[in-house]
């Protein structure tokens, strides 16, 4: 058993209760914020830290690893900001020309998994 504390807020909470996203992205997709993460405006510590690990690439696997948060918690809130323009999800689609993820990329998300 950890002895870390228990969250002050429970998982769902931070979604308002919503379990799924508006939009599933996987967990390769790559995540960017768009706009300067110091402007505020954010709903949450959590949107804020999202958005200030993205400022380079990182797929969702991997922020929800580095917030440590569940991974459907993590998909709601990046899918909450990307409604709202904060950040830009690109996901790769079989009319790519090269559809094979980049061996980086790959290392990337298995790392984040491990941490999760």
């Amino acid at each position: 058993m950890s002895n870390d504390p228990l969250p002050l807020v429970r998982p769902y909470a931070l979604t308002g209760g919503r379990t799924k996203p508006k939009r599933d992205y996987p967990l390769e997709a790559l995540v960017k914020t768009d706009v300067d993460p110091e402007q505020g405006g954010f709903r949450s510590p959590e949107e804020s830290a999202i958005a200030e690990l993205c400022t380079e690439s990182r797929s969702v696997a991997e922020v929800a690893a580095l917030i440590k948060l569940p991974l459907g918690v993590v998909r709601v809130l990046i899918s909450d900001l990307a409604d709202r323009g904060v950040v830009q999800v690109h996901t790769l689609t079989n009319d790519d020309a090269d559809s094979r993820p980049d061996a980086a990329l790959l290392e990337r998300v298995l790392s984040g998994l491990r941490n999760l």
